[in-house]
């Protein structure tokens, strides 16, 4: 009985959790869509831009902040999620939406991460992709095809950020939004079903 209602506490944890997650990425994306407004997707406008943003512009570095606080939220938060539903024991295929939405979220916020490396166009984030883009190389078949697509088939310069941007705006963070829904709304789900569950029992 105290396992019983550990897991029942548990699975609210992740409920609430998947809350949050909804939150941030709703954070991540409305201030992402601001920060669009004034970012300049090239290989020397990108920095004086987000300089721009941070230093000139009325709450800029807030939207900014908050963009990027609420990023490394998500990675940390959907690991945790992952966590939390391993221990509370949802193994049921009923849990199957719950678990690939998951799955895939979590992927598609590290990859929310990996694409934006480069916008700021820093030294750090430049040196950083420069190493990625040759682990990537190194994959078999494909490798050398998907360095091309990434920096638009030669060195990294404007094309590699403006299709980095493209990848990260319209394709992971609309992907990520809406995993984030169907994962809450699994969650919501289950924890319906189960009250319904013991409804009957009782």
């Amino acid at each position: 009985m105290q396992s019983t209602q550990f897991d029942r506490i548990l699975r609210r944890v992740a409920t609430i959790l998947s809350v949050v997650i909804l939150t941030l990425c709703l954070i991540y994306v409305s201030t992402g869509v601001l920060l669009s407004f004034y970012y300049e997707p090239t290989a020397g406008g990108a920095y004086n831009s987000l300089k721009t943003i941070n230093t000139q512009l009325s709450y800029g570095w807030l939207f900014w902040r908050s963009h990027e606080l609420a990023g490394n939220g998500l990675i940390a938060i959907a690991l945790i999620q992952l966590v939390i539903m391993f221990l509370s024991r949802q193994f049921r295929k009923s849990w199957l939406t719950a678990w690939i939405s998951g799955i895939l979220f979590t992927l598609s916020a590290i990859g929310l991460d990996w694409t934006g490396m480069i916008l700021d166009w820093t030294q750090e984030g430049y040196w950083r992709f420069s190493i990625e883009l040759g682990t990537i190389e190194a994959i078999p078949l494909i490798g050398g095809q998907l360095r091309d697509i990434l920096t638009g088939g030669g060195a990294i310069s404007t094309v590699t950020v403006e299709h980095l941007y493209t990848i990260h705006t319209y394709l992971i963070a609309t992907t990520t939004l809406i995993l984030a829904i169907v994962h809450l709304s699994a969650l919501l789900w289950q924890e319906w079903q189960q009250s319904a569950e013991i409804g009957v029992r009782s």
